[in-house]
């Protein structure tokens, strides 16, 4: 990993090419992200630099998450990540890592927390077909159907598409491309849908593939 830098989701729009085309982006407010800690093999078994977000009031955070950011000389950030780069020496405490590390052009993986919509049924949750309406149907039109055979095996198989959580989980986009860089605003605009929703944390990183 070269490059990255964590973002607050602001929506989507639509920016036009030098042809005349079309592009669907999504707007990312990202950094200035300001490095808290640097870790190493010698101390820390393993080499990262983490990075902060989002500023906060003082009196929003515990004493030991302020002393981390007191020691750094950096004020509170909301949201902190580690990011393990390549060459971890070249950042130093205190630096802060911009939109400006990216340009247009460049490919990128986002990662979000997808839209939480609480507990679902499988016609939401698994895009299954209700049951018929009438002909002797009881009052289970939206349930789950079926389970299985009932004296051989006599349980229901694991993985089985049943109601439950549906969404609020951690998913990655990869391989999208970075259409402009508003370095006077810490804006990225990245074609494409990313995770989330508007006001969502995401991280933006080199790509992979």
């Amino acid at each position: 990993m070269n490059k990255a830098i964590i973002g607050k989701k602001l929506g989507m729009t639509q920016i036009f090419s030098a042809d005349g085309k079309v592009i669907p982006v999504t707007v990312v407010e990202a950094g200035p992200c300001p490095v808290v800690q640097i870790k190493t093999t010698e101390k820390d078994g393993y080499a990262a630099v983490k990075v902060g977000f989002g500023k906060v009031e003082e009196k929003d955070l515990n004493k030991p998450d302020n002393g981390q950011f007191k020691k750094a000389g950096v004020e509170p950030q909301k949201v902190l990540k580690e990011f393990k780069f390549d060459d971890c020496g070249k950042y130093a405490v205190g630096q802060s890592l911009t939109v400006e590390t990216f340009a247009a052009g460049d490919h990128v993986d986002v990662v979000g927390l997808t839209k939480g919509h609480g507990f679902t049924g499988v016609i939401k949750r698994w895009n299954q077909h209700r049951l018929k309406m009438t002909h002797g149907v009881g009052p289970v039109h939206r349930e789950v159907g079926s389970m299985g055979a009932n004296s051989s095996p006599s349980r229901v198989f694991k993985n089985k598409r049943m109601p439950g959580q549906y969404g609020n989980e951690r998913v990655t986009v990869q391989n999208l491309e970075v259409v402009k860089v508003d370095a006077a605003r810490n804006v990225l605009l990245i074609k494409g849908a990313i995770p989330g929703p508007k006001g969502g944390i995401v991280t933006v990183t080199d790509s992979v593939k």
